[in-house]
């Protein structure tokens, strides 16, 4: 063997040494699982929609209401009723409402309802995709402020927007509440009119709490929904 030879085999022999004894890199870390969805937390004043008074109760509410004509919109924003606020946590009041209205609701980290059950009490109309539900306010913004809600500070008309206290709001089916917009009973009543009850209960009882005005037309609507109360 030449020398050339021996050295050109030699050379090659030590890089594949060399190459044998360098630490193998090790493996790429695997990317973090996103984490699983949880159950929904829900604090226990929040776990049930509140129950509005029973119907006498609610007539007499009637009755004290001021009847007027709607008050002007000029200066009207839904800006002006600061919503959704958080609640707990990562929660805010619209991913609140879903968990409390739905069943088997789970959440992701951000408080989002990525699973669940939840049936439209406006239609009875049933959804496992939150994308297809609103938050309702069983009393619109904007029909707050033509009863009384125009001469508010800011911080009535958050808590007004953000009620999770009385029956002021519901998850609906985005088709229902679209329907429904900021018409007033004598405009619109739900499409389940077995719902007609709780609704005028509902509607009521969150006018008188917060010192709202009605229309003639309105108190009128409200009365007949609440004769279908047994």
């Amino acid at each position: 063997m030449t020398t050339s030879a021996w050295w050109h085999r030699s050379a090659t022999t030590f890089a594949v040494l060399a190459l044998a004894l360098i630490p193998a890199a090790p493996p790429a870390a695997a990317a973090a699982a996103p984490p699983a969805p949880a159950e929904t937390t829900v604090s226990s004043q929040h776990r049930e929609l509140p129950e509005p008074p029973p119907a006498d109760v609610v007539r007499a509410e009637l009755d004290d209401l001021a009847v007027e004509a709607p008050h002007s919109m000029d200066g009207y924003s839904r800006e002006k009723f600061p919503h959704w606020i958080k609640i707990s946590g990562e929660c805010d009041t619209r991913e609140t409402v879903l968990a409390r209205d739905g069943e088997d609701v789970l959440q992701d980290e951000l408080c989002r309802a990525v699973a669940g059950l939840w049936t439209s009490a406006y239609d009875g109309k049933s959804f496992t995709d939150a994308k297809q539900l609103d938050i309702d306010h069983m009393v619109p913004l904007a029909a707050a402020w033509r009863s009384g809600a125009d001469t508010w500070t800011t911080t009535k008309r958050r808590a007004f927007a953000n009620d999770l206290v009385h029956s002021q709001l519901i998850a609906v089916s985005a088709a229902s509440n679209r329907s429904k917009g900021d018409k007033t009973p004598d405009a619109w009543r739900p499409p389940a009119a077995s719902y007609w009850c709780t609704y005028s209960r509902a509607w009521t009882d969150t006018k008188h709490v917060y010192g709202l005005s009605v229309t003639e037309a309105e108190k009128n609507a409200l009365t007949e929904m609440l004769n279908t109360c047994a």
